[in-house]
Order: structure tokens, then C-alpha cells, then sequence
């Protein structure tokens, strides 16, 4: 008998992947954009996709795991933390005083991720409502080049790090599914 969870996929024609290509609402919806703007929204609204998929069907002991100590991330955490991470990126396109922590100090995003499904609840809640203010923010700037805030960031480059933040912690969340589980990512 061992511990190590046996790899699985729900796809049928494609066993490596998470979902075969037909089924797979990130790929389903034709030629890609054209113009950068529209890509890096595209980029980014799969990716966004992507770590819902990877949270889907988890309860919320297995959406609050820990990997590996002492790391405290877990599927929960990574939704806490983008939702922070979106309300910040706001705070470096303001010229106003930043908006205040919505979990706390440092780190407090993956400490506080509790298997409580209320905990889930509002991490669902506050990342679709910070990614939604996000979004409406930046579509005041169509000028990928326009420098914005006190730091003068482009809203291309903050275009770009959103996509960057995004795929980066869909690879945490491939691993962190894979051990609650054993489902793949793709």
C-alpha cells in the first residue's frame, strides 16, 4: 500500500491532459484575437479559466491544503492572493491613497485560507470582484504606453505582469491539484 495518489485525467482521447481539446472551454473559441490588447486580455481570461478549472469539484479541506512545509500555499491561498494581488495592481495605477489589505499583513492570503466554506465562499467573491474593478480600471486606459500612478507603470507592463502572475500560479496550482487528487494539469 502507498500513499502516492495514482495520476487521472477525465480527458478520454487525450489521457495526458486535464480535459480532451473538444471539451475544454479554454480552446473553444476560435481564431485567437488580433491587436496586443485583445491578446493580453485573451492570455489572461485563460488563465483566470484555468485556476477555476483546477479548483473545480474540491471541497473546501481539499481547496485549503497545504503543499509542502513550510510552504503555506494551497488552492484557497492562491485565490486569496490573486484577489489581493488584483486589488494592489490597482493601488500602482492610482494617483489616490492605496486601497487597504483585504486579508491583512503580509502573507496573510495563504495563513488565512481555512478549510471553512465561507472561507471559500468569500475568496470566490472577492477575486471575481477585484478582477472585475481591475478590469473596468484599466479599460479607462485604451493606450498601451500611457504611464500611470506614482510609479509611472505602463499599462502594457501591467498588462503583461497580470498575465505573468496568472500563469505562474496556475503552475502552483497543476502541482497543488495533482497532490490533493492526482489530477494532471494542461
Amino acid at each position: 500500500m502507498t500513499d502516492q495518489l495514482e495520476r487521472w485525467s477525465q480527458a478520454t482521447v487525450h489521457p495526458d491532459m486535464w480535459v480532451d481539446p473538444d471539451d475544454d472551454p479554454r480552446d473553444n473559441q476560435g481564431p485567437s484575437p488580433d491587436g496586443e490588447l485583445p491578446t493580453l486580455e485573451d492570455y489572461l481570461a485563460g488563465y483566470r479559466m484555468t485556476l477555476r478549472m483546477k479548483c473545480e469539484g474540491l471541497d473546501a479541506e481539499q481547496l485549503s491544503r497545504r503543499s509542502v512545509p513550510p510552504s503555506t500555499m494551497s488552492l484557497l491561498g492562491l485565490l486569496r492572493h490573486l484577489a489581493e494581488v488584483e486589488r494592489d495592481w490597482r493601488n500602482w495605477i492610482s494617483d489616490g491613497d492605496p486601497l487597504p489589505k483585504l486579508y491583512g499583513p503580509r502573507d496573510s492570503d495563504f495563513d488565512g485560507a481555512v478549510a471553512e466554506q465561507s472561507v471559500v465562499d468569500g475568496a470566490y467573491a472577492d477575486l471575481a470582484r477585484e478582477q472585475a474593478a481591475t478590469d473596468a480600471a484599466l479599460a479607462e486606459h485604451a493606450d498601451l504606453g500611457k504611464r500611470l500612478g506614482r510609479q509611472g507603470i505602463s499599462v502594457r507592463e501591467l498588462l503583461v505582469h497580470r498575465v505573468e502572475e496568472y500563469a505562474r500560479h496556475c503552475g502552483h496550482a497543476d502541482l497543488l491539484r495533482e497532490c490533493i487528487d492526482g489530477r494532471v494539469g494542461q
